[in-house]
Parts: C-alpha cells; structure tokens; sequence
C-alpha cells in the first residue's frame, strides 16, 4: 500500500516533520545495504523512542503497509532492504546509552547505538563488550541483534546472543514486550530474548536492549603468522585448538586476501605469503607471555614465519588490514558473493582444501578470509554479475560448497543471517516440520505479514 497524505500527516504527528520524508534523495539512501541490491521505500522515518514506533506500528497495521526496521544498513543479506516498499523505519536516532551497571556488569542501551561507540565506552568503565564485527565503526547494536553478529573474538568469547540478557521490542500491532532479566540467572517461561536476537527484524522491533559486561582483560598480545602453504595454516588452526589452546581470536586470509588489504592501506603484509594467521590472546601479563609463547612455537614448527606485536600501533596496523579486506575486494571484480559458511574446526583444512579445488575447476576469481578460530569463513566469489555465463558459474559453486559444508557438519551462515540471498538454500540446511514450526512463530507474532516481509522464509505454500 502506498503512503498518503492522511497516513504521512499521522506519522508526522507522531515524530514530527524533520524525523520523517518521502523525498526520492532520503528514499534511496534507505533502499540498499552492502548487497548492493536496491528496492526503495515509500517513506522513511525516524523514531526517537520506543513509544514512537509502537504509534508507528499501530498505524501499519491498521493500513497494512509494510515495515521494515533498519540500522545502519551494513547487512550482507537484504535484512533491511524494504522489498515490498512501505516505511523503512530508521533506529539510528535511537542512541542513547542510558545505563552502565558497573556494579552488575550490565548496560542498558537503545538499539541505533553504533557498536564501536559502544565498546570504548565500556572500556572507560576498565570493562569489556567482546562482540566484534568487522562492521563494528559503524554497524548499530540493534543491528548486531537481528542478525546475531560474531566477529573475531567469538573463538573465545561467543557471539552477540551470549551477551543479551533483555530486550524490549514492539510486536507489528505496537504491543511494547519486554524479555528477560538484569541477572546472571533467569529461567522464568520460554527464552523469548534469544528468539528476538537473530530473528532478522522479523518478529519484533527492538527498541532497548540489556547487556552483559565483563572485566576488561588486562593485557592483549598479538601476532601474525605467515605461510607458503595454505593446507599448513589450516592444519595449524586445527592443531592450536586441539592442544587446548584457546586464543580469543585465530583469523585467517588467503594470498587474494592478503593482497587487496594491503593494495588497499599499505600496512606491510607479505603479498608473497599463501596465507597469513593473525593470533592474538589476552589475560594476565603472564598468561598472554607464556600463550604467545606456544602460539609462536606451534606456527613456527609448521614453517610459518612468526611477527609479535611489539607496540598498540602494530597490533592497530594489523586488524586494519585485517577489517579492510572486505572493502577492498572490489579491486578483482565490480560485484561480489559473499557467503559466510561455517564447520567444524576439526574441519577447516578440507573445507580450505576444497575451496581450492573449486577455485581450480571454475576459473572463477575467489577469495577466503574469516574467523578461522571458530571455524567461519568468509567465502567470496568476485565476478561481473552482468556476465550470465560467469554468474551462472557462480551460483552453481555457491551450492556447491554449501551442500559440502552441510556434508561436514557445518551450517550456511554463521552471522549474516538469510535475508533474500539465501533464501533458496534455507531447505538444504533446515528440514520441512522445522521450517513449519519457524513459519508458525512468524505468524503468531506477526498474523498480518507487515514486518519485514519476505525475509528468511515466504510464508506462502505451508
């Protein structure tokens, strides 16, 4: 349903004129994310609290028009891309931090608070937010809950859902529920809080969010290991975690990887290196020594040539490159596939091996990088998608590698959730009662289909 003027002049009454638009400028800025796909809304708005978008909603569903919420729009599945127009609902101005508990080591924070803001903001308080997305300067908290972000830290510390302990949301009627505890325990009725975070905006709207925290380590130290062999830096991986060592990140990036970063921000890194492992653990002083220590001995008895981080500047230099990857793709091909497949760590070094064997049969331009530690890679295919026979290509090696991932015990997305993009291969992963079941809670939170229609799953066919 398109936006009229009643409508408009009713949302207007509710944020006021300068937190809403319907300029073709404002609605393209909404209509995209880093799929680069577009489709544009009829309106976008901004509320500034939670009772605002429970108004909001309200209306929605008397009207039937389309909501889809938003952050900052660095989604790699088209979770917010407005797909069936209607109002794209823009929680960026929510950004309040309003409580940092350092007594219960908890924070209480509206859901557009960007997530790097967030964590210098608890290391002021000598505390530590470990989820860590590559996006984290600039992707939202809210964001990181729809899609349960991970990041490098994960290997250690766990994803985004292991640090909620509560959300307040607003169901598509602008009912305001409110989940969870400010405890370290709480067992009272279903976990509704988890179900919310990785949901992809699709049952609620989240509008405040509680936290955990955890003290800040005391020291960190980091290192890069360097390669001429990809099968030995994933043989590595595997040997770390099977000696009991838990470093609180294990990153890997192949020679393509390697190269764009450094193309991109010329921060030293071997071009000539077949793969480059970046360690880095924290702890005591003596902790970290004597775990860098076997880090170092480890990699290097597998002919890795070992650099310590000797300064902050280093250690900086090296996860810049390490975030820049992703932007810097863009130097093989105009588009890209970017898929975020995980398995078993005992597993990386077939799955490494088997990316390049399908490198070697296709002749297609690939790219692998990710949280190795926990064994999620970031699996990219850089190509012309104007190209038919090349994108063709494409896809048939994206399933390819997803039907070998699910072969190895592993899953097709670790933390970009389905969106759009794999919608088609949700069925190879989840069976047909449990999609039911999925389909079942979608439509008992949303009966009228108005809440980012589309996403994961169609309702249509049951």
């Amino acid at each position: 349903m398109k936006i009229t003027n009643k409508i408009f002049k009713e949302i207007e009454k509710i944020v006021g004129g300068k937190n809403l638009s319907i300029d073709k400028e404002d609605l393209y800025c909404y209509s995209y994310d880093s799929t680069a796909k577009t489709f544009v809304p009829d309106l976008v708005v901004f509320p500034q609290s939670e009772e605002d978008v429970s108004e909001i909603m309200k209306i929605a569903s008397k009207e039937m028009i389309p909501v889809v919420p938003r952050g900052s729009g660095s989604g790699a599945t088209g979770g917010s891309l407005p797909i069936e127009g209607g109002i794209a609902m823009v929680m960026t101005r929510m950004n309040k931090i309003n409580v940092i508990d350092t007594d219960n080591l908890i924070a209480k924070v509206e859901p557009g608070v960007v997530t790097g803001n967030f964590q210098r903001e608890v290391e002021k308080y000598g505390l530590f937010y470990p989820p860590d997305p590559s996006s984290a300067d600039f992707s939202t908290l809210g964001g990181n809950l729809a899609e349960c972000a991970g990041g490098p830290k994960a290997v250690k510390y766990g994803v985004t859902r292991d640090y909620v302990l509560g959300v307040s949301f607003v169901l598509p009627d602008g009912k305001i529920i409110k989940t969870g505890v400010e405890t370290a325990k709480g067992v009272v009725g279903y976990d509704l809080t988890k179900l919310i975070v990785g949901s992809e905006g699709t049952l609620g709207i989240i509008t405040g969010i509680t936290l955990k925290l955890l003290p800040a380590p005391e020291t960190v130290k980091t290192m890069m290991a360097i390669f001429n062999s990809m099968e030995k830096a994933a043989e590595t991986i595997s040997e770390i975690i099977r000696n009991g060592l838990v470093p609180r990140a294990i990153e890997y990036m192949d020679n393509a990887s390697i190269v764009c970063a450094e193309n991109y921000i010329k921060a030293g890194l071997p071009v000539e290196a077949e793969a480059i492992l970046i360690l880095e653990v924290d702890g005591t002083e003596t902790s970290t020594k004597r775990e860098i220590k076997e880090l170092k001995e480890m990699c290097i008895k597998n002919s890795a040539t070992v650099k310590v981080a000797k300064t902050s500047s280093e250690t900086k230099d090296l996860w810049k490159a390490r975030k820049a990857i992703s932007p810097s793709l863009f130097m093989y091909a105009p588009h890209k596939i970017n898929e975020d497949i995980v398995v078993p760590r005992s597993k990386i070094p077939l799955m490494v091996k088997k990316i390049k064997e399908l490198k070697e049969k296709t002749g297609l331009t690939m790219v692998s990088f990710g949280h190795a530690g926990d064994g999620n890679i970031h699996f990219n295919i850089m190509l012309d998608k104007n190209n038919r026979e090349e994108f063709e290509k494409a896809e048939k090696a994206v399933d390819e590698m997803f039907d070998y991932t699910l072969f190895l015990n592993g899953t097709i997305s670790g933390e970009h959730g389905i969106g759009i993009t794999k919608q088609k291969y949700i069925s190879k992963e989840i069976g047909k009662d449990e999609t039911f079941l999925m389909k079942s809670i979608k439509k008992t939170f949303d009966p009228k289909n108005i809440l980012n229609p589309g996403k994961i799953f169609e309702l249509d066919g049951d």
